[in-house]
């Protein structure tokens, strides 16, 4: 952009060229490598003065629900965030390490302009990043991050500066723990206990590590708890979604009835059942859709997921006489066609589910408490409840490639993506797409052979690896 003063691009490196580029938010907030570009203390402060821009308009005081996951960095972007929103007249309400689904029902309950979690969710503990929440708990829309990131890097922001009086305030907020546990409770029936029921909890040495045991354990479930230690090192280390080995072991060697394991910021939820079984995010609309239908609370005549969800899954939804909507990879899509379109549950693959009724966001407790409801309603063991909905063979597999590469523009790789499309016609599905927050393509085909799916995908992949774009 013209006219950028120096001093801030040496701060922030280059601006975006163009409102259609941008720099800073990706498919869910910005992310990146702690104190290393975007996500250094200085453009952080940036930001939350920019973020107070956005939200200062009116004329009562504002206020920010501020929450972190157990990254050793969120110390630190915590304080920039804060001093970059007081600066600016807002007023931080900081509720410690929570999961994200925390901040977006806080950010109702507490009568919030916003909220802002602090995490890089299932990644490395190195990562973090930033997401943003309107009064309403849903994620913030593009136009309003393009507007934050265009005051980001506009050279008059000192000129917003309130005059010292007007200064904001930072306020703890001590019983947010508490409130979220009795949220999460208030989702399940009070006729109902989970007595006699052995729930083996994976916290990933993340946000969940408080409030997930507490909550099973006060819902009247035996819970044996693992990676419930978090160091500011260890998240998402070995443990929780992505590291399912962990729950399996754990469920067979206590002979537990349940497994559940959230990522970092407890957005998602991945399950296991008696026999170490592991369900994804589409057993867990399998069933809860078919439990919704049972008892009249489904909204919308079915369900919204995403192009990566499985072809079992929609084959199942068509087999009950109702649809799915397949929507662009992101939590944050599907939840815009679920509240635009009347539908009450939606979700994704990766266990992201959302229970409209309830959160306004993907939200690893609330989905494992559906779960458990649906267990403690019929009586059946987890097995028996997932072995409606069969799944279509599946292979994802990601390619990592040159940051700013576009490998899906060679011809080769166009011919290849042809070539598969053409063989799976009427008996399967490819789906070929750039990660939105990593330097990778993830190539994901479905078919009735294992080994044939396995072949078609491995064409396309060493296609892109011949590119020269490939890491």
């Amino acid at each position: 952009m013209d006219g950028i003063r120096q001093e801030a691009r040496t701060i922030m490196g280059t601006p975006r060229e163009g409102s259609g580029n941008r720099k800073l938010f990706g498919t869910d907030g910005i992310r990146g490598l702690a104190n290393v570009h975007p996500m250094t203390p200085e453009l952080v402060l940036r930001l939350g003065r920019a973020a107070g821009v956005v939200l200062k308009h009116g004329t009562h005081p504002k206020r920010v629900v501020l929450g972190k996951d157990t990254r050793l960095s969120g110390y630190m972007f915590e304080s920039c965030l804060r001093a970059g929103l007081t600066s600016m007249g807002i007023n931080c309400l900081h509720v410690g390490s929570l999961p994200t689904p925390a901040i977006a029902f806080l950010t109702r309950a507490l009568r919030a302009d916003a909220g802002i979690m602090i995490s890089a969710s299932h990644n490395p503990f190195h990562d973090n990043g930033i997401k943003f929440f309107d009064a309403n708990g849903m994620k913030l829309p593009d136009e309003m991050e393009h507007e934050i990131e265009r005051i980001v890097w506009d050279e008059d922001l000192d000129a917003h500066l309130p005059p010292s009086i007007d200064l904001g305030k930072a306020f703890n907020i001590e019983d947010a723990p508490g409130r979220y546990i009795e949220f999460c409770k208030n989702t399940f029936p009070r006729s109902l206990r989970l007595d006699g029921l052995r729930v083996v909890v994976d916290c990933a040495h993340g946000a969940s590590y408080k409030v997930a045991p507490t909550v099973f354990w006060e819902l009247g479930a035996e819970v044996v708890a693992i990676g419930d230690e978090p160091n500011g090192r260890n998240i998402n280390d070995g443990y929780g979604s992505l590291h399912p080995k962990m729950i399996q072991e754990k469920v067979r060697q206590v002979r537990a009835d349940i497994g559940v394991a959230f990522d970092g910021d407890a957005d998602r939820l991945l399950v296991c059942d008696e026999h170490g079984k592991i369900l994804d995010g589409d057993h867990l609309l399998a069933m809860c859709l078919q439990e919704m239908q049972r008892n009249g609370t489904l909204r919308g005549d079915g369900v919204v997921t995403t192009v990566m969800s499985n072809l079992g899954l929609e084959r199942f939804v068509k087999q009950l006489g109702l649809h799915m909507v397949r929507t662009q990879v992101g939590d944050r899509y599907v939840l815009e066609h679920m509240v635009k379109h009347g539908f009450n549950l939606g979700g994704e693959q990766s266990g992201h589910v959302i229970f409209l009724d309830h959160n306004s966001t993907g939200d690893g407790l609330v989905s494992a408490i559906k779960i458990l409801e649906l267990m403690a309603t019929r009586q059946r063991p987890l097995s028996e409840l997932a072995a409606d909905m069969q799944l279509v063979p599946q292979i994802l597999v990601n390619v990592r490639v040159q940051a700013g590469a576009d490998p899906l523009a060679d011809p080769q790789v166009q011919k290849a993506i042809a070539a598969v499309e053409q063989e799976l016609a009427g008996n399967g599905r490819l789906l070929v797409r750039k990660s939105g927050t990593e330097p990778k393509v993830r190539v994901m085909v479905e078919g009735d052979s294992q080994a044939r799916i396995e072949t078609l995908a491995e064409d396309i992949c060493q296609a892109i690896r011949h590119t020269g774009d490939a890491a």
